[in-house]
């Protein structure tokens, strides 16, 4: 038996076991061999990447049995891999996860990663970058820890109706000794920021539709629903932000928020509304941009 306890084993015998618990995958990874790769390295103390070079790798009794402790964690409760190894990535990006925040997924991320590709257009045109940010619905805070790390110069307000949240997002922020810039804030959207404007507002709001969360795999029920449900059309967060924006942006500052797959019901909802949308790894649709004088007057 021991001579078969190869990584290359362990990994084909979790594909296996997880293709035939029919498992929903979409908090880090979108199918059963990248799943199974990512908790068997884990497992065995190592970095999220290629697990080729591990393959023939043979493990001693204790490490096959975490690998596989954990492998049967995954099954039986159909937490998100996340919530069980308590990390999510966002590029290179580690963040600190629990069921109290949504498991980290953003397309924004993607823009704040790879700013030639951004099309934060006013501050593009001017030639300036953000020096004041918000991050509307913080959840973990890796919107916010991203937006300072891709703007040295700016502070970040990340703001959070979920104290939950907020516990979280603190972790992120003192793991990567952002404190002195982020600033963790209560608040139900611009509730609590009377008199705070911004060069750029990002936000990754809740945006499920009624339908789909009555339809919700058991992984996507493991996470808050108060970061998922946003009404009948899933647009509920995005109208009071685009409500309420304005007044909280400073002249050719703009606004970036994601939407999920409400691109359609959105322009409806919205005729004449110059959304901007910038290409991700999904394609277009998915994040709207707009300027200050693009937004409409409360």
């Amino acid at each position: 038996m021991t001579a078969r306890r190869t990584v290359r084993a362990l990994l084909e015998d979790t594909v296996a076991r997880f293709e035939a618990a029919e498992l929903s995958y979409g908090h880090g990874t979108t199918n059963a061999l990248d799943e199974a790769a990512w908790l068997i390295l884990h497992a065995l103390g190592r970095a999220p990447g290629d697990i080729g070079p591990f393959l023939d790798e043979r493990l001693d009794g204790s490490a096959w049995s975490k690998a596989r402790a954990l492998v049967d964690e995954r099954i039986r409760s159909r937490k998100p891999a996340a919530y069980l190894t308590h990390e999510a990535w966002l590029g290179p990006h580690r963040f600190y996860v629990d069921e109290r925040v949504i498991v980290p997924r953003s397309f924004i991320a993607e823009l704040l990663q790879k700013p030639g590709r951004t099309r934060f257009s006013a501050m593009r045109e001017t030639g300036s970058v953000p020096v004041s940010v918000l991050d509307l619905c913080t959840g973990s805070g890796c919107l916010a820890i991203l937006a300072a790390l891709a703007f040295p110069q700016a502070r970040v307000d990340a703001v959070d109706l979920s104290e939950d949240a907020l516990a979280v997002a603190k972790i992120n922020v003192e793991h990567y000794r952002m404190a002195d810039r982020v600033e963790l804030v209560k608040s139900d959207l611009f509730g609590a920021l009377a008199g705070r404007r911004y060069d750029l507002i990002l936000s990754n709001p809740p945006y499920v539709k009624a339908a789909s969360m009555r339809a919700l795999p058991q992984e996507y029920r493991r996470e808050p629903r108060m970061a998922l449900a946003s009404g009948a059309d899933g647009l509920e967060h995005t109208r009071r932000i685009l409500a309420e924006a304005r007044g909280h942006l400073n002249p050719k500052g703009t606004l970036v928020v994601e939407i999920g797959h409400n691109r359609k019901a959105l322009e409806r909802a919205c005729p004449g509304v110059p959304f901007r949308w910038p290409s991700t790894s999904a394609g277009k649709g998915f994040v709207f941009a707009l300027d200050r004088d693009q937004l409409p007057r409360a």
